[in-house]
């Protein structure tokens, strides 16, 4: 177990994500969006938090993300 490696599927994406650690962003997946708190980047995920939950998102999945995402027109 001790000869686990990580391996960046997107390194250049994984290096813009840990820049925004702690800021306001928006994420689109296959799945849906989700927006909120970017609070922790990891080689395979990132954790977003959004009304006091945490998701967990694979890397993988995103489709595009916005930091400061401004709020949607009224």
């Amino acid at each position: 177990m001790n000869d686990v490696k990580w391996t960046l599927s997107d390194p250049y994406v994984y290096q813009n994500l840990v820049k925004l650690v702690r800021a306001k962003v928006a994420v689109q997946t296959a799945h849906g969006s989700v927006r909120g708190t970017l609070l922790n980047v990891e080689p395979d995920h990132i954790v977003v938090e959004m009304g006091g939950n945490s998701f967990f998102i694979r890397t993988q999945q995103i489709i595009w993300m916005v930091s400061n995402p401004s709020s949607p027109a009224s």
